[in-house]
């Protein structure tokens, strides 16, 4: 175990104690009796106790740099902000501290060579003796070589980047070997060349020489991914909930500069038969959140006619009854089109293409709700009127705020939704526009998959980064005196053409036998495009059942099953015929509008009768 002290620290009157999980991990010791800290869980460290310190540290195959502190310390207090940050950027998030994190590449790369922990990688730049005999030979992973300046940290903070990946392998040598250089074609500082595992070798092509874009690029390659984290619990997931099965076998071709309209179906068809099932009546509060969501995603979802038009349908029968309790049947009824009505269809088929996940359990669902929402923030954006009529268009926060009362009141994790909605309450009152509310999910999304990267929760093929990566979005990236920032500006024309629906491609959409095949997608200008249809059949272990009670917080609102339609929960049966609930409340209503019309029509007549025996009354003479 290696200490390390920065800007003064007591070295008796230890209180504190801060980890890192990566190669060099900041640990800060915590005493309980103490009412004032400076460090709390919320920060990207670990806080270990005298009690629980020993037994952490002990025989750990990480290097670990350890800074003790006084809460009283000044110095301390001080440069608390710092080791938060410092321990953010190790950890992965988006701020760098480039002095304090190149002093901590220093303090490991010095580090003596008899305590090094077997699992961190070395620093020490290599020769050309040791790359040259690897091009052209077959592995096993992927090799990849910085070639830098003497005075360059970017090989090495790529290696401690990649670190918690395996099926790669990063190593840095210096400009100064002109043998390696020359054989590899390299004249510009810093450049990363990439052997592949086949054999084949190339420079390795960025669009800009940073740290950043060369870790990013790495850890996007097919067959690396994150190693499972060994320490700590893991955390509960934000947004990880209910997926079911619908992972196939053999992962479909995607492109992940696209967004999938089966993806956004598949959410859809999720949400309203299986998450929602676990409400066997909605009311109150229910009841006024799932209006707005249907009318939310009926104003603005980007989709096919036919789906639109079961959104549009019902959202109409939902205004259209003046209840104050509805029974899930009856939406499911509608869902299921029971009533046949001609043009509308929502497939029961899980198809997550962009959604995807390496294996069942993965990805799926989540994904596809980000998305969805996603969508429908641009949308709002890009459609300013889309909302007249509803109430909520005068309203910058609507979606946001429909999408926090969602998670909140049917989303399958409640520990999820309480997290989501603690992120709600810190920032959601500083929206004041459509495109700030575009910008603060974009943010929310990438805090949530800083916090989840490396846990159980992760699909390894698909590792949870900051996103747009570099390669789909290279403008979004700057760096300001060796910091990473975002160009907001940037960012938010790029989720506009992300998620606008020129970009939603139709592919491995699920079509009906019985629907016509001039399905269309709607577009920004109102005119539809033609969506190639791929008839699609899962297999039958891809279906659902709905549930038939609420699960545990944990576990999530859905099971997984062999049947989409809640055929377990018929409508009502009415003299064998097997009317549905929504047959019955539609006869209800004609019934009431017959009777009210009959009375008036009674009414009329007898009052026009009247009159007319007093018109044409003739006395006798």
């Amino acid at each position: 175990m290696a200490t390390l002290c920065v800007d003064g620290c007591p070295s008796l009157r230890k209180t504190g104690f801060l980890l890192f999980k990566t190669s060099i991990i900041f640990v800060f010791l915590f005493n309980p009796s103490l009412t004032t800290r400076l460090y709390s869980e919320e920060d990207s460290v670990v806080i270990l106790t005298s009690a629980t310190v020993k037994q952490t540290l002990l025989n750990s195959s990480t290097a670990w740099l350890v800074q003790f502190y006084s809460s009283w310390c000044g110095h301390c207090i001080q440069y608390s902000p710092t080791w938060k940050a410092l321990a953010g950027d190790v950890k992965g998030a988006d701020r760098e501290l480039q002095t304090v994190r190149q002093l901590m590449v220093n303090f490991l790369q010095n580090h003596t060579t008899q305590d090094w922990p077997v699992s961190c990688p070395p620093l020490e730049p290599y020769s050309s003796a040791d790359i040259l005999p690897l091009i052209g030979q077959k592995s096993n992973q992927y090799t990849a070589v910085i070639v830098e300046n003497e005075d360059s940290y970017v090989g090495r903070e790529v290696i401690l980047d990649l670190m918690m990946y395996q099926g790669l392998t990063v190593k840095r040598a210096l400009s100064s070997e002109k043998s390696l250089t020359e054989k590899l074609g390299i004249n510009s500082f810093p450049s990363a060349y990439l052997l592949h595992p086949n054999g084949t070798h190339a420079i390795l092509h960025v669009q800009k020489r940073l740290r950043f874009f060369f870790s990013s690029f790495l850890k996007l390659l097919l067959g690396v991914h994150r190693k499972l984290s060994t320490s700590g619990a893991p955390q509960e997931p934000l947004l990880e909930g209910p997926r079911g099965p619908g992972t196939a076998e053999a992962l479909k071709d995607f492109e992940k500069s696209k967004v999938y309209m089966a993806d956004l179906e598949s959410g859809l068809h999720y949400l309203l038969r299986v998450e929602l099932a676990t409400h066997q009546t909605l009311e109150g509060e229910e009841l006024k959140t799932f209006k707005d969501f249907v009318t939310v995603v009926a104003k603005l979802f980007p989709g096919r006619q036919s789906v639109v038009k079961l959104l549009e349908t019902l959202l109409e029968w939902l205004v259209s009854l003046p209840l104050e309790k509805i029974p899930f049947d009856a939406i499911l009824d509608l869902v299921n089109n029971k009533m046949r009505i001609s043009g509308m269809f929502l497939s029961d088929q899980l198809q997550w293409v962009g959604c995807q996940g390496s294996r069942v359990g993965l990805r799926g669902y989540p994904c596809s709700l980000w998305t969805l929402f996603h969508v429908l923030t641009v949308q709002a954006a890009s459609r300013p009127d889309a909302l007249a009529n509803t109430g909520l268009e005068e309203n910058p926060k609507a979606v946001l705020q429909t999408m926090r009362k969602y998670i909140v009141n049917f989303f399958g994790c409640q520990e999820c939704g309480k997290h989501f909605e603690e992120m709600a309450v810190a920032s959601l009152p500083q929206v004041k526009s459509v495109d700030q509310a575009v910008l603060w999910l974009w943010r929310k999304h990438n805090q949530v998959n800083g916090r989840l990267a490396g846990t159980m929760s992760e699909d390894p093929h698909f590792p949870k980064t900051q996103w747009p990566s570099p390669d789909l979005c290279p403008t979004c990236h700057e760096e300001q005196d060796g910091i990473h920032v975002w160009n907001e500006d940037k960012v938010l024309m790029f989720l506009k053409q992300h998620y606008g629906a020129a970009n939603i491609s139709p592919k491995h959409m699920y079509s009906s036998q019985h629907e016509p095949n001039q399905e269309t997608l709607g577009s920004p200008d109102n005119k539809p495009i033609k969506a190639t249809q791929e008839k699609t059949v899962a297999p039958e272990s891809s279906l659902l059942h709905a549930n038939h009670a609420k699960q545990s917080d944990v576990e999530g609102a859905g099971q997984a099953g062999t049947g989409a339609h809640r055929e377990t929960r018929p409508g009502v049966s009415f003299l064998g015929l097997g009317f549905s609930s929504v047959d019955m409340s539609l006869c209800v209503v004609l019934y009431a509008f017959s009777c009210v019309f009959l009375m008036v029509m009674f009414f009329f007549f007898r009052v026009r009768s009247k009159r007319w025996k007093i018109r044409y009354n003739r006395p006798y003479v």
